[in-house]
């Protein structure tokens, strides 16, 4: 794969000068197709390899969160502006991949997902009293009702929209020929600031009506 032709969401993800992470920029040039003068002997010792870094990294964040200084967490966690998407789907597909990775593992990623995010918990708590609930469930969006769901946003019944109906919605819409992503955030654009005047006249509404219920 030519650096032209990865998708602008891997573009930082893919540089072939980015330093080493867990892969090496040898690596990277291997998985994205870069480089195709390997042997099949060479393409297997480069998974081999491969495979080995990335059980070691995952060893490795037992170290990191541990002794890991705050400073340096923060310092990790905070990316120059122009970099921050590029972050945010690392962590994303960082997640995916785990997700993907421990399907059929002897302990369910819902199980690590609640205890990890437990201990982060009493780690910011500083006891381990802290105790919180987990929730995470994948539930597939089924097929859906599309003039229903018109019918709830001719008539403005928002409140009314299910997640899974305004999820398959939204997909739906885009991939429809009519859909112009540009225009539609043009348009989207040019009422932003009329919402957001709405949302505070509602805001301020509702708390003059509430200092008169309790005065």
């Amino acid at each position: 794969m030519e650096q032209e032709d990865t998708p602008e969401s891997l573009r930082m993800a893919a540089d072939s000068d980015r330093p080493r992470g867990i892969l090496t920029p040898s690596d990277r040039d291997f998985l994205l197709g870069r480089k195709t003068d390997y042997t099949e002997h060479s393409k297997k010792q480069k998974r081999n390899r491969i495979r080995r870094r990335v059980r070691n990294a995952i060893l490795d964040f037992s170290l990191l969160f541990e002794y890991l200084e705050e400073r340096d967490r923060k310092t990790v966690f905070d990316p120059d502006t122009e970099d921050r998407d590029a972050y945010t789907q690392g962590i994303t597909d960082m997640l995916a991949f785990l997700h993907l990775g421990t399907m059929g593992y002897h302990t369910p990623f819902k199980d690590m997902l609640s205890e990890g995010v437990g201990k982060a918990e009493q780690r910011l708590a500083g006891s381990n009293y802290r105790m919180v609930t987990v929730e995470f469930n994948v539930e597939p969006v089924g097929q859906i009702d599309v003039d229903a769901v018109i019918e709830k946003l001719e008539n403005e019944e928002f409140a009314q929209l299910t997640d899974e109906e305004l999820r398959a919605y939204v997909r739906l819409l885009t991939m429809s020929e009519a859909f112009a992503p540009e225009a539609t955030r043009e348009t989207i654009e040019e009422r932003v600031d009329e919402f957001a005047d709405q949302v505070t006249e509602s805001a301020d509404a509702r708390e003059r009506k509430l200092e008169e219920l309790t005065n």
